[in-house]
């Protein structure tokens, strides 16, 4: 399933298929289908226009955020629950540094709520996600992140072995339980918490969701957009990401629902 979830994504992003209809066009023509490498051709800019000049990536991904609001910090906290996908896994094992990504809010917001609240634990749940598995992965560099900023050591639960969200809860669960843990706050991304929770309701795990690492002002409205086009293609492509995980995971029975909120 990890396989070939990584395969299918590399194939049916955006700029992929933009890729592969012009492939596809360009055999057409020489083979003489004029109709369809005019199709072919016209699907592929179709895509590059909407994915580089449109705000149809932002929407998609401020209907994911707005899914669930962040609650106000709570009077005491036993626990947190802190997803991976923040580091620069592929950097940090080659320099031992600890270089985030697009994704560093979530471990920024686990070291406030950690200093605000001295007596919690902090659960990271991430391992290598790449195809070749060599790298660290979050989870081993949060045990050089958070030291730095006088949270101790004995505070963390390192689970280092997921790769993704759905190990990620699995393994957590585990976790919970050989701690003594329960309703921990929930910490991810705005755009990946319903999935995260769908999959951690499935699995009847109680957290408290706690988003994190907005990409979008919560205004956005469809249009064209010039000025952006680098960041555009990326919402879009992290948001059509997302849904695809959301309905592969909501088929095959991971998540509680195919759209939680």
């Amino acid at each position: 399933m990890f396989l070939i979830s990584k395969l299918v994504w590399i194939f049916a992003q955006p700029l992929s298929l933009a890729f592969f209809l012009v492939f596809f066009a360009l055999l057409a023509g020489l083979l003489r289908w004029r109709i369809l490498s005019i199709l072919g051709a016209a699907g592929s800019a179709l895509i590059l226009f909407v994915t580089l000049y449109t705000t149809a990536g932002n929407l998609l991904m401020q209907g994911l955020e707005q899914r669930f609001a962040k609650p106000t910090d709570p009077d005491s906290l036993q626990c947190m629950i802190v997803l991976g996908g923040a580091f620069e896994n592929e950097v940090n094992t080659a320099r031992h540094g600890i270089e985030f990504n697009a994704g560093a809010d979530r471990f920024i917001e686990a070291l406030r709520l950690a200093q605000k609240f001295p007596q919690s634990r902090i659960l990271v749940s991430g391992g290598d996600g790449s195809i070749s598995g060599i790298y660290e992965g979050d989870a081993a560099a949060s045990e050089r992140f958070f030291p730095l900023f006088g949270v101790g050591r004995d505070r963390l639960i390192e689970e280092r072995q997921s790769r993704t969200t759905f190990e990620n809860a699995v393994n957590t669960k585990e976790f919970l339980a050989s701690q003594g843990l329960s309703n921990c706050l929930l910490i991810t991304s705005g755009f990946h918490m319903p999935r995260s929770v769908g999959i951690f309701r499935k699995l009847g795990i109680d957290i408290v969701p706690w988003p994190t690492d907005y990409r979008t002002d919560g205004q956005v409205r469809l249009g064209l957009d010039f000025t952006q086009p680098n960041l555009n293609a990326q919402n879009l492509a992290t948001a059509i990401r997302e849904w695809y995980g959301l309905v592969g995971y909501y088929l095959a029975g991971r998540t509680s629902e195919l759209y939680p909120g």
